[in-house]
């Protein structure tokens, strides 16, 4: 385990933006729980098909919530927050977001990133200037000749080190798998469910990383420097939290929700991707819709959400003011309910 004090509700000034990273996990996080997919990349292709719909909505600044892997990082470039808190029920993903850590603290570029993360060095022969589109940086690391292992997991150990956070042996073993596994399937790399193989529509994370939106204009936060160099940038100020939590949960989200009030620092976005759907299931929607009511939030702040119906993902906002009225009414009991409700 991590050698923080997980459930543990502490005192407030573990939660504020001064106390050490590792402490604020630890105040922040309630026991982990587990689910049926290693979730190391995402398998909605339409997670930025909402991002003009956030620029129009005025959607920015402020506090970021989400769930899963490195999709949120995405809407954390448009969004821009002061803060991002990344939540979700299993300790693996906690771990996975300290390796994505890691590997922006030895990456200054785009192309840096990609080399580190896929274990490829991309000749020197080739270089590639920073304006480049991310397909030619994708191509070029394809024909590229692997790092040395060895020498390229004792840098990210290091940078593990360096956040701060108490990792056993197990710890890093499974973080090293993460990374070989990121390696061996480079981009063709699918979302894996346990004992079973992806389903047809999962996109490769060639798929997912080119990504854009209905008019495929390119959002991604590897599409350009300056979007990589935000997330970068709060990356480094431990700007980027990931904690263990059940959105429906007792502590994380009110733990997360006092941090904000603390601060002064309203909620822009929660992206839940298709949570809400095992928390109707699970009977704690309505803890759920509690937590929510909870976090000072702005006027404008959104829910994000992806729906599968037997295919690939769609991407939608809603209000989360709009959301609550909702269940307040008695209009939305079920998730048929929430997903053919009109008001956005």
């Amino acid at each position: 385990m991590l050698a923080v004090a997980f459930g543990v509700v502490a005192a407030q000034p573990q939660l504020e933006r001064e106390a050490p990273f590792s402490a604020r996990i630890g105040a922040l996080s309630e026991p982990g729980g587990s689910f049926d997919t290693d979730n190391l990349i995402s398998n909605e292709l339409s997670h930025l098909e909402v991002v003009p719909g956030l620029i129009e909505r005025g959607v920015t600044g402020g506090a970021y919530v989400g769930v899963g892997p490195d999709q949120n990082f995405s809407y954390i470039a448009r969004i821009r927050p002061s803060v991002a808190y990344i939540i979700d029920i299993r300790r693996d993903n906690l771990l996975l977001h300290l390796f994505f850590k890691a590997v922006f603290a030895e990456a200054p570029t785009r192309m840096d990133y990609l080399s580190v993360l896929l274990g490829r060095a991309p000749p020197a022969s080739e270089p590639v200037q920073p304006t480049a589109p991310l397909q030619a940086l994708l191509d070029q690391l394809e024909r590229a000749e692997p790092l040395d292992r060895s020498q390229l997991r004792r840098r990210l150990e290091s940078r593990l080190t360096a956040s701060g956070v108490a990792l056993t042996a197990s710890d890093r073993d499974t973080i090293a798998r993460f990374h070989d596994t990121f390696v061996k399937a480079g981009v063709g790399l699918r979302f894996q469910s346990h004992g079973r193989p992806p389903q047809w529509y999962y996109p490769t994370y060639r798929h997912l990383l080119l990504a854009g939106d209905r008019d495929d204009r390119p959002w991604g936060y590897l599409a350009d420097e300056e979007a990589y160099g935000f997330v970068r940038q709060l990356q480094a100020s431990d700007g980027v939290i990931p904690v263990v939590g059940d959105l429906g949960g007792p502590h994380a989200m009110r733990a997360i929700g006092r941090a904000l009030a603390a601060a002064d620092t309203p909620l822009s976005a929660i992206y839940v991707s298709n949570v809400e759907n095992y928390l109707f299931r699970g009977g704690t929607f309505e803890a759920y819709a509690g937590n929510l009511r909870a976090l000072p939030r702005s006027p404008h702040a959104v829910v994000i959400r992806s729906v599968f119906r037997g295919g690939p993902s769609t991407s939608s906002l809603q209000r989360i003011d709009t959301l609550l009225e909702g269940v307040a009414e008695g209009r939305i009991r079920s998730y048929v309910d929430l997903l053919t409700s009109r008001r956005p």
